[in-house]
């Protein structure tokens, strides 16, 4: 059994660390850590309203009994050396000051951008590419470390690199352009969206998203080689839209293939490569890695986006290209605070044990 801290445990994602943590067969929970004004109560007492007694608690589940008695640390009285693994849920002008002196002793999974981007820090999905993985060592000698950094994606790009994955396999990719639907909860509580802005609306800009989508996908479908990531070199352009639903990111993908395929291909090879996906005996994977649809009328957010606890990718309406030579263009559904968040840091975290890197 591995020992764990969480980082940020007190906000929305860390509540999802919380969750996904609960009686998990390899990894205990042994600290959580928020800010000062946290520090010292009791995790239950942490998320109560003092002046309304509003529990702040914004999971479906209710809090797992182990972690309602545990005692808030400050972030500062962490010793990384005390544990196996540490995940953070912060922003990312905290996570670039928190996470190196934690990495400097112990691996770190984080869910903020701060790092992504940094030549010698992959971003890993599990079942995706593996393989970048090795980046990981390549990171701890060139910074003297004994832990790493190791950054889930944006949520939002998570969906479109796995259903990308089994195309560019098969087909190849020289284009892609797609249009998301995203759901308000990827805004997270503070600021999040405002109720008056949503509602019978939807808003067609979220601030750097596209950018991280963009260059994201690039590097987590490039190959990895002498120790280092050749982005993939077909070209990305997307519009990231909000719209008025909880939970759910809806993406419409358009691609152009290198090579020739028909839908019914590119469902024979996704499917092929859920049955077959390298992570599909873990703990925490779906038992579908990728799901097909036929009815034209799903993915919908409200009826899949809790298929096997929000750990699958769900498609539907693969069809033609018209716009392009050789291209096909289908809808995407991912869970952005399941397989997009906390319980796919989870995932990570089992992906990386099997290979032996925890």
């Amino acid at each position: 059994m591995l020992s764990v801290a969480i980082i940020g445990a007190t906000g929305v994602v860390g509540q999802e660390f919380i969750v996904a943590l609960d009686k998990h067969p390899w990894f205990e929970v042994k600290a959580v850590a928020a800010s000062e004004r946290s520090a010292g109560k009791r995790y239950i007492d942490a998320l109560r309203d003092s002046s309304t007694g509003i529990l702040k608690w914004h999971q479906r589940t209710p809090i797992p009994e182990y972690a309602k008695e545990m005692v808030i640390k400050s972030v500062g009285e962490i010793d990384a050396r005390d544990y196996d693994l540490i995940f953070t849920a912060v922003e990312s002008d905290d996570a670039r000051v928190i996470e190196p002196r934690l990495a400097e002793h112990t691996p770190v999974i984080s869910t903020a951008a701060a790092f992504r981007y940094e030549q010698d820090v992959p971003i890993l999905i599990p079942g995706v590419n593996d393989a970048h993985a090795e980046l990981l060592e390549v990171q701890r000698e060139k910074r003297g470390w004994n832990g790493f950094i190791a950054p889930l994606p944006n949520c939002t790009t998570t969906g479109l690199a796995i259903t990308l994955k089994p195309i560019q396999d098969a087909f190849g990719i020289e284009r892609v352009i797609m249009t998301s639907l995203q759901a308000v909860s990827g805004a997270g509580r503070s600021p999040g969206v405002s109720a008056l802005d949503i509602f019978d609306n939807i808003i067609p800009f979220i601030p750097k998203e596209e950018e991280k989508v963009q260059v994201e996908a690039r590097k987590i479908l490039g190959k990895f080689s002498d120790g280092r990531i050749d982005d993939a070199r077909f070209r990305v352009s997307c519009t990231c839209t909000r719209v008025p639903v909880i939970d759910g990111h809806t993406e419409c993908a358009f691609v152009e293939t290198s090579r020739d395929c028909e839908p019914d291909d590119v469902k024979h090879v996704m499917l092929k490569y859920s049955r077959g996906v390298s992570i599909k005996d873990l703990p925490s994977a779906p038992a579908d890695y990728i799901i097909v649809h036929d009815d034209p009328s799903r993915p919908q957010p409200r009826l899949d986006r809790d298929v096997n606890d929000g750990m699958s990718t769900i498609v539907g309406r693969i069809r033609k290209d018209t716009a392009f030579e050789r291209g096909i263009k289908y809808v995407l559904l991912s869970h952005n605070e399941k397989m997009g968040s906390a319980k796919g840091a989870v995932l990570l975290a089992e992906m990386l044990k099997v290979r032996e890197l925890l």
